[in-house]
């Protein structure tokens, strides 16, 4: 199985028809655009977990799970784009898809070649995004932001999306005071998250840091200091 060791995807396929899943994916890999598929929220999630996707595509109707609910889930946690691909067609299903955390809606039946094409175009402009930018090193610490990975003293941090995202922040803005507004906005992208989601992702980076680099100042947000 999967699990056993990361691997990073160009694309994460959640579908529970099976067929068309394995179809999809098998036609992606063999023009270079590596994809694997599952067909379960619970599969995905897992998946998630322990590997890197660079771009989701997610059925709306799945078996156990609605997956606009499993959207939902994943955006806590992920900035993933993320294509709903459905055979619901009302306007109303696309509002919600978009609404909740969706960057584009295909219906099916999907043109192959028409959805490799947006996808393509879809994960290069996620590339070009990451620039020139490439390691930083301060504190003992090294981000890698080509590879979101984060190693302290050359020890593998195995931060999820999120937390590299957070950590990168906190030693872009090293020894200055963060707010939990800042964070919100330039982490998660939102400012209706609860101070909770941020409590949390601190607490983590916390544990995985082994030290106090990241400390709080009471009724003003954090700082991290090298």
């Amino acid at each position: 199985m999967w699990y056993n060791h990361l691997m990073k995807y160009n694309v994460l396929m959640v579908d529970d028809e099976v067929m068309l899943a394995k179809m999809t994916a098998e036609y992606f890999n063999a023009f270079g655009v590596e994809t694997f598929a599952v067909s379960s929220a619970n599969e995905c999630l897992e998946f998630l977990d322990q590997h890197q996707a660079d771009l989701i595509l997610l059925d709306i109707n799945l078996a156990e799970s609605s997956g606009f609910d499993l959207c939902k889930t994943i955006r806590k946690d992920y900035d993933t784009p993320i294509f709903f691909v459905s055979a619901r067609v009302s306007t109303e299903d696309m509002l919600i898809a978009l609404n909740i955390g969706g960057d584009d809606y295909i219906t099916k039946p999907y043109d192959l070649n028409v959805l490799l094409a947006k996808i393509k175009a879809r994960l290069k402009r996620e590339e070009d995004k990451k620039g020139v930018i490439s390691i930083v090193q301060v504190a003992g610490l090294k981000i890698d932001h080509i590879k979101m990975k984060a190693y302290l003293k050359d020890v593998d941090l195995d931060l999820k999306p999120k937390e590299f995202k957070l950590l990168a922040y906190f030693v872009l803005n090293r020894n200055k005071v963060v707010s939990k507004e800042a964070i919100l906005a330039e982490v998660w992208g939102d400012t209706f998250i609860t101070d909770g989601a941020i409590n949390v992702q601190v607490s983590r980076l916390r544990e995985k840091l082994g030290d106090e680099k990241i400390k709080t100042v009471w009724g003003q947000g954090y700082i991290f200091e090298t």
